[in-house]
């Protein structure tokens, strides 16, 4: 099998273009994504994101753009990129009128397992995804959660180190869902590497090492969770004392917070950075104030990607890339 080494990233894409007639659906996006880290790809519908994943999957070519993907050239060997990833759609892959059992042997027939090899496979990952018991049934008595198990379960019979997921929870309840999660962090962990796409913002947060937001065919920004949420304005620390005079006093120092008399609170614009933390405690300090309750409040993905995929003109106050 192959394997990317821990010097190369897993994905890496620059300049990758798409047109359908004169829909540019990729506009020139560049992506970096390391070997054993989960990278997400956050975008409105019709923003880009399925196309992006056909191409890296070789499902479809590519206009433009230098694109290796487990360290090999997209365009000049598809097959062993082929070779080192794996493919879970929107759409479940499962043949609902076969068992799940069956499903799985039979990907275990197109990856050439021998019937021993297959069957061993095949039953290592029903149990890994709690599939054992329903293994006998018909795949079409799944639930939607056993049925997206499934599918991933399937994706890994050829143990692939790449895994491209388009929206895995799409439709899922919140308890499949988390349990979604834990497996795509299992998978993590032992080294696999995971594009996910997803339109769930909580998902990205809780599971990406770094996030693209795709917008009108382009990068719209890209960082870690916490680096996209301080592109946007928002962000505040409150202090909250519970002595008048001392609340009094702060007020005095910080002279840019907002003001609450009732609640003997001072917002003050923040960032949240540890440098503007400590300035805002050294001003606390000098003047001899402590703070009963310090809070740090910063803009969710949610923010980011409203702000990001909104009106041009939102976008054109916050468009940033984080290195």
């Amino acid at each position: 099998m192959t394997t990317t080494t821990s010097h190369s990233p897993a994905i890496a894409a620059k300049g990758l273009r798409k047109a359908y007639g004169d829909k540019t659906v990729l506009d020139g996006i560049d992506l970096v994504v390391p070997a054993g880290t989960v990278f997400s790809l956050l975008g409105p519908n019709g923003a880009g994101k399925t196309t992006a994943v056909k191409i890296l999957s070789t499902l479809i070519t590519a206009d433009a753009g230098e694109l290796r993907v487990g360290g090999h050239d997209l365009a000049a060997d598809p097959q062993a990129v082929r070779a080192a990833i794996g493919v879970t759609g929107q759409f479940s892959a499962v043949d609902g009128l076969i068992t799940g059992e069956e499903n799985m042997l039979l990907m275990a027939d197109l990856h050439h397992l021998s019937r021993g090899e297959g069957r061993r496979t095949a039953t290592e990952l029903l149990e890994r995804f709690d599939l054992l018991e329903a293994a006998k049934k018909p795949a079409s008595t799944y639930s939607g959660g056993m049925k997206r198990r499934l599918d991933i379960a399937m994706t890994l019979v050829g143990g692939p180190r790449i895994i491209f997921l388009d929206e895995p929870t799409t439709g899922l309840d919140p308890r499949s869902r988390h349990n979604m999660w834990g497996i795509i962090r299992e998978l993590v962990s032992d080294g696999v590497t995971v594009f996910l796409t997803t339109q769930y913002l909580e998902e990205a947060d809780e599971l990406a090492d770094r996030i693209a937001v795709l917008n009108d065919g382009k990068i719209a920004a890209q960082g870690t969770a916490e680096e996209l949420k301080r592109l946007i304005p928002g962000g505040h620390v409150r202090l909250r004392f519970t002595d008048p005079s001392a609340y009094q006093s702060a007020a005095v120092v910080l002279r840019e917070a907002t003001r609450d008399d009732e609640a003997l609170a001072l917002q003050i614009p923040s960032g949240g950075s540890q440098r503007e933390l400590r300035s805002i405690l050294d001003w606390l300090d000098t003047a001899g104030v402590e703070a009963d309750e310090l809070t740090v409040h910063t803009p969710d993905l949610d923010d980011v990607f409203f702000a990001l995929t909104g009106p041009a003109n939102v976008r054109s106050q916050t468009k940033e890339t984080v290195r």
